[in-house]
């Protein structure tokens, strides 16, 4: 098959696996294996730590032997996690499997961009990727269906469907393929644990000395700090606390709010795409403050909410806010940086965020597991805050740094 068709294929039937096995796995952890806050948290955790450990031994088969055999390995591995999980209901099979999923999905990360756009070439790389994601989102409602249609005779039967599919996608990879452009890199490009040391160091040199940019990535450590708790937490909150309506079931619920989610952070990132723009960063900076504002009185409201049409709108709110903010965060970034470091620095932003989730879910698991689920998802809301405090100084060193460049541009005009 062609590469363009195929990496259509992934995208299809990745998106749409990942939607039927993971829309409603929270509510088989919470209600067929019966995981506490923690436990919920923690295997979060586990999957945060494994991908980030994970990420440079993956990223060298990729460079060394083939960015082909690292995709096709990826997906098989994916799908043997989540049928462990999803044939397996207890905390340690959810664990492993949750390891063996991270190890898979870090062998897919990159690997299959870089497989596309060294197959058809990076001038065609952009349109792929736009088409790869429309593709995707069709996809994933449809993934999204089929795990309600199955949950309704099984929790654990839409886990183990989107395994299958992955499995499935891993063994047609076999034979479909292809691979015609790969050189392996340099021994200096190829991935290692220095390496990556390295790069933050690099990352750290290029913010040291940029106000902004040092606000940015500090903003990015508390809101890593607080999403994993929201991210394990939200659906455990409607079903322990919440009372849903006489019509529908929780399942059928959980599959609205996906997909009412999904097509809303497609709509609002539209209209927020084409508000950007790069060359007024400080509008871009109000923006952000005023979008993550917006996520932490969510947060505070889901988590105080009795009602369930009231915590219904919050988590909706939230998950559109929480997608806005995304394209604005790299859009600020892209403004403070320059081409030769901008991947030194997303990667470094990356990397804190990642740190934050690990450093953050287990702590607010406590609190879940000893206080509520409320307290809990209140904690996560309170972590978020201080980077509203962050972004808006970002702001405000962005304006004096301007007001600064015009005054020496007037003052050099104004020398004869």
């Amino acid at each position: 098959m062609r590469a363009y068709a195929v990496y259509l294929l992934i995208r299809g039937l990745g998106s749409f696996a990942g939607a039927c096995a993971f829309t409603l796995n929270l509510v088989y952890q919470i209600q067929t294996v019966g995981l506490g806050p923690l436990e919920l948290v923690l295997v979060g955790t586990v999957l945060e730590v494994t991908c980030f450990l994970a990420q440079v031994p993956t990223g060298v088969i990729a460079d060394l032997y083939s960015r082909r055999l690292s995709v096709i390995v990826g997906y098989l591995l994916i799908g043997t996690g989540t049928l462990l999980e999803g044939l397996v209901p207890a905390f340690l099979a959810i664990v492993v499997g949750n390891v063996v999923w991270g190890i898979g999905s870090t062998c897919v990360d990159g690997a299959e961009e870089a497989w596309v756009s060294g197959e058809l070439g990076e001038d065609r790389a952009p349109a792929v990727f736009t088409r790869g994601a429309q593709v995707g989102q069709v996809t994933t409602v449809a993934g999204i269906g089929a795990g309600v249609l199955l949950a309704g005779i099984g929790l654990n039967l839409p886990i183990v469907a989107g395994a299958a599919v992955w499995l499935l996608l891993g063994a047609v990879l076999v034979f479909v393929m292809p691979e015609r452009s790969f050189e392996p890199a340099a021994p200096a490009e190829r991935g290692s644990f220095a390496a990556m040391r390295g790069q933050f160091v690099a990352g750290a040199r290029v913010v040291r000395g940029r106000p902004v940019l040092v606000c940015l990535l500090a903003a990015g450590l508390f809101l890593g700090l607080g999403g994993e708790g929201w991210d394990r937490l939200q659906q455990a909150h409607f079903l322990e606390n919440l009372r849903f309506p006489s019509f529908g079931t929780p399942v059928v619920w959980f599959g609205v709010f996906s997909v009412i989610g999904m097509l809303g952070s497609v709509a609002v990132t539209e209209v927020v795409r084409r508000r950007l723009d790069p060359a007024r960063p400080g509008r871009l900076g109000t923006m952000l403050v005023v979008a993550q504002l917006g996520v932490v009185a969510g947060v505070l409201v889901f988590a105080s909410a009795g009602e369930f049409w009231l915590a219904a709108a919050a988590s909706v709110l939230v998950g559109l806010l929480r997608s806005v903010c995304h394209p604005l965060v790299a859009s600020w970034l892209v403004a403070n940086t320059e081409q030769r470091t901008r991947a030194t620095v997303f990667s470094m932003s990356g990397q804190v965020d990642a740190a934050g989730q690990i450093l953050g879910g287990p702590p607010v698991g406590l609190v879940g597991e000893r206080v509520g689920i409320r307290a809990a998802l209140a904690l996560t809301g309170l972590l978020v805050l201080p980077a509203v405090g962050l972004y808006a100084r970002a702001v405000a060193l962005g304006r004096s740094r301007d007001r600064s460049r015009r005054v020496r541009r007037e003052r050099a005009d104004s020398i004869p």
